[in-house]
This record gives structure tokens, C-alpha cells and sequence, in this order.
């Protein structure tokens, strides 16, 4: 390969260049969707509490870390008055460090839960479920691991006859993530770090490069992108990665301090981009985990405010045609640890977020959370797939028919939720 392809290949493929070599701005009454991914494998059954009325099993199970109200007594030295879950329904409550960010959007029917939700990969690996549920794909036969299920609904939307509107799609990420890896080249941008000047030397060798080559208009291009989404972010140094370190991560940015983000993000999706892609980190809670407050509760209580900002960051127009989606590789055991901990589990709690859903607070198939109920004695089932609900809510967002639908979840079967 001489060193103009592989040029070539480094900046177009990241660039999600149209063939003119510029992106369009997607129009402004087009649906957008964004996939938050919380990589470690968040702890589920603190986010959605099983209430009273589901029985004990949830308190016997989590004698140290249940999230529950408490109150101090003086026979219990350092004992401290704790809030209980937010009452949700009848079955469910949301963990009370929610509440100044997305009770709010409770009381609008602009958020959803769809409980005993994930893949059908029972590795309780990380790195093979992350993987496992950015491609999309069949958990049989043979993968491929350069095809990601969101660059194929982006080339869906880009190239196909009747395509859709607003076709771009970005990665807020160090790198590109597996769901963004395709055929179709899709934009990362990091926000860790303020975009620097070092663009312009480049920029400058390349242009003399490439001059009178065809592909010349196309490197300027995706420079001009590049510059762009640099003069958006740019004006305030984002947060720290101070213990961020951790391998389930993968260089993700940490929850603390994704208010920041999530505005930058929105500003980003508004102007120009129909699908998004983010992840954060500091989600494998082994260790001092807490309940109503401490480790865990700081972890949502920042993801909350995040969220909340993002919407109102779109405003209420974009926010109108926007959902968005928080998964995990998988949830985490329903027993604590030895640690006041919880160790790598199986079924999780999707959220979904939009300024036009139309389903309940709590939805998809769910049963009672009991001891016997749980998969393999330890763990929540996985009753909602999630190929078949993201088809379902895709399907119905962008229209999808059936055949485009099978091209970006090849042999899944859409469960309609009726979320939007």
C-alpha cells in the first residue's frame, strides 16, 4: 500500500465523507438516535429497584448495598438517614440520585425502562459482550468483526434507493467503536482533550500531495469536517480521566463531568449528525459499590445530569425527533459480594429517552423478581433481547422496512415496544 492510500485510508475512513467530499447538515425535522454505551456492565437492579410489592427476595439478596430507605438510630453508631427509591409503578423505583435529572422527563412520558433486557451471550465477558452487541449480528455461524449494526443503518440511510434523511453518523470517541466499523466511513472526534493546531502542518503536506489528484477535493474535505467539529467543542477543557485506567473501559470518558460532554454532543447532533455514538466508562462495580449514596450513586447521579442536558441542550424542536438509548454490555449478580460489591451478571435495564415517546414508564416482558427466578441462581434473564427491541424502535423511528431492517440485525426478530 503506497503512502497516499494508507493516507487515504486514516483520514476518509474516520471523515464520513458524502462523495461531493463535504457532509450535509441533516435537516432539521429528521430523526436522531444515540447510543450511550456504559461500559463495565452497570449494576441494573440499582438504577430499577424492585419494589415491596415484587417480596423480600431483593433485600435478602443485598443485605449491605440494597437500595432502600433507612433511617439513623442512636443504636447504630455512623448510621444515617438514607432516601428509598422513587416510586415508579407498583413493581418498580429509580434510584433517588435520579431525581433533580430525570424524574422530571418521568413526569413528561420522555423516558422509558425496559427491564430483564440484553444479548443472549452468556461469556459474562466484557470485551466478548461489548463486542458481541456492537456487531449486531447473529450470536451464530461466523462474525464479522468489520461490520458494525450502526454503519449499517448509516449506509442504509446514506446510499440506498430512497434513502433517508440525514444521513450523517459521528463517534464521540478516542476511537472507532465496533458498532461504527463498516463499509461506510464514519467520523470519530475524542473529547478528552481540546482539539489542537497541529492540524494545519498536516494539512498544508497533504494539500501539496494530493494537488491535481482526484482525490483532492475529498482531503479537504475531510479536513473542513475535522475543523468544524473542533470549532463546536472547543472553549472549555473537559473534565479529568483521573481513574479512568481501567480495561472494561476502553479508553471511554467517565461519567463525572458528561454534562459537559453531553452539551457539546447535543450541539453536534443538532447542527449536522442523525446517528451518535458515546461511551463512559466506570461501571464495574466489584468493590464498594454503595446504595442510596456513595460509589454508584455519584456514577448516575452524574449520567442523570448528563442526559438532562443533552436534551435541553438540543431543544425542544431536535429533542421532538431524538431518542436515545443507554445499554451495558450486561447487568451485574442479584447477590452482593464479599466486597459490598456486585460481580459480572447477564440481563440489565435499557433506558430509553426522547421528547416523543408513547410508552409507559417500565416496559417489555418482565416477570417477578424472586430467588427462583433468576438465571443460573444468580443473575437477572434476559426476556427483551436487544436486537429485537432496538429493531423494533429503529423500524418504527426511521422506517425501516423489513429487508433494511434484516440488513442491520440480520435475523432478529423486531419486538415492537411502542416507544415511539
Amino acid at each position: 500500500m503506497d503512502r497516499r492510500h494508507l493516507l487515504q485510508g486514516t483520514l476518509l475512513g474516520t471523515a464520513g465523507l458524502t462523495a461531493s467530499g463535504r457532509l450535509l447538515a441533516a435537516p432539521a425535522g429528521s430523526p436522531r438516535f444515540l447510543l450511550v454505551f456504559l461500559r463495565g456492565g452497570y449494576d441494573a437492579l440499582s438504577l430499577l429497584v424492585p419494589a415491596a410489592s415484587q417480596g423480600s427476595a431483593y433485600r435478602e439478596l443485598r443485605p449491605n448495598i440494597a437500595v432502600v430507605a433507612t433511617t439513623a438510630s442512636a443504636d447504630k453508631p455512623g448510621s444515617v438517614n438514607s432516601p428509598g427509591p422513587l416510586p415508579l409503578n407498583s413493581d418498580w423505583g429509580l434510584h433517588p440520585a435520579l431525581q433533580a435529572s430525570l424524574l422530571p422527563l418521568v413526569a413528561q412520558r420522555q423516558i422509558s425502562f425496559v427491564p430483564y433486557a440484553g444479548t443472549d451471550d452468556l461469556t459474562r465477558s466484557h470485551f466478548e459482550t461489548q463486542d458481541s452487541i456492537e456487531l449486531g449480528q447473529a450470536l451464530t455461524g461466523r462474525r464479522d468483526y468489520g461490520s458494525g449494526f450502526l454503519n449499517r443503518l448509516a449506509g442504509l440511510m446514506q446510499g440506498a434507493p430512497g434513502a433517508l434523511p440525514g444521513s450523517d453518523a459521528i463517534a464521540f470517541t478516542d476511537q472507532l467503536p465496533l458498532a461504527l466499523r463498516g463499509e461506510l466511513g464514519i467520523a470519530n472526534l475524542s473529547l478528552k482533550v481540546e482539539p489542537r493546531g497541529g492540524d494545519d502542518k498536516l494539512r498544508a503536506a497533504l494539500a501539496g500531495m494530493y494537488r491535481d489528484h482526484p482525490l483532492q477535493d475529498r482531503m479537504a474535505g475531510a479536513f473542513e469536517v475535522r475543523q468544524d467539529a473542533a470549532r463546536q467543542i472547543a472553549g472549555v477543557a473537559p473534565a479529568g480521566m483521573a481513574g479512568e485506567q481501567v480495561s472494561a473501559n476502553r479508553g471511554a470518558i467517565n461519567a463525572k463531568g458528561f454534562e459537559l460532554e453531553a452539551r457539546r454532543i447535543a450541539r453536534l447532533m443538532r447542527e449536522r449528525y442523525a446517528l451518535g455514538f458515546v461511551d463512559i466508562g466506570g461501571w464495574d462495580t466489584h468493590v464498594g459499590q454503595g446504595a442510596a449514596t456513595g460509589y454508584l450513586a455519584s456514577r448516575f447521579e452524574e449520567l442523570g445530569r448528563g442526559l438532562a442536558a443533552y436534551a435541553d441542550e438540543l431543544g425542544a424542536a431536535a429533542w421532538r425527533n431524538t431518542v436515545v438509548v443507554v445499554i451495558s454490555e450486561f447487568g451485574r449478580t442479584a447477590r452482593e459480594n464479599g466486597n459490598r460489591g456486585t460481580d459480572h451478571g447477564h440481563g440489565s435495564v435499557h433506558w430509553v429517552l426522547g421528547g416523543s415517546l408513547t410508552a409507559g414508564v417500565v416496559v417489555g416482558e418482565q416477570q417477578a423478581f424472586e430467588a427462583k427466578t433468576l438465571h443460573q441462581n444468580r443473575d437477572l434473564p434476559v426476556l427483551n433481547e436487544y436486537r429485537s427491541v432496538l429493531g423494533g424502535l429503529l423500524a418504527r423511528q426511521f422506517a425501516l422496512s423489513p429487508a433494511q431492517l434484516d440488513g442491520v440485525f440480520p435475523g432478529a426478530r423486531a419486538k415492537d415496544l411502542g416507544l415511539v
